[in-house]
């Protein structure tokens, strides 16, 4: 099987910038807990929420981890389009492969985090009364 390292290369770019925006989203995430977090006065609720932020900080770890190898797998994507017979080109596919297979496995973990974040809101939210809390108050 012939290596086609161009679109590979393109494909690490795209790679790179779907984490950036996870990223990001992780970084809105920890917003929206923290802004409710003040508010928790249930045990049972501070517990899901410090749970959920446990996730979320190993989540970005895996997140800066992936980014920092997709940074270097575009180096050395680089290098095999410039000289696409190097001897080390069948290992670099195997790992092109593995790379692909850890960023599947971020997405679909991150994509079950996000759900629980939002799910998790909308039920402290509901138990904790916050509408009664933050409403305005009459004269």
């Amino acid at each position: 099987m012939k290596t086609n390292w161009e679109e590979l290369y393109v494909l690490s770019e795209h790679w790179k910038s779907d984490l950036l925006f996870y990223k990001d989203d992780l970084r809105f995430l920890h917003h929206l807990i923290d802004k409710y977090f003040i508010w928790i006065t249930k045990a049972e609720n501070l517990a899901m929420v410090k749970d959920i932020k446990k996730n979320l900080l190993k989540l970005g770890q895996t997140c800066e981890d992936l980014l920092a190898k997709v940074g270097k797998h575009i180096i050395q994507v680089g290098y095999l389009v410039e000289n696409p017979k190097r001897q080390d080109a069948g290992v670099f596919a195997l790992e092109h492969q593995h790379l692909e297979q850890e960023i599947s496995n971020f997405i679909k973990t991150f994509r079950n985090n996000r759900k629980e974040v939002f799910t998790i809101t909308e039920y402290i939210m509901d138990s904790e009364s916050f509408y009664t809390i933050m409403a305005p108050q009459e004269p």
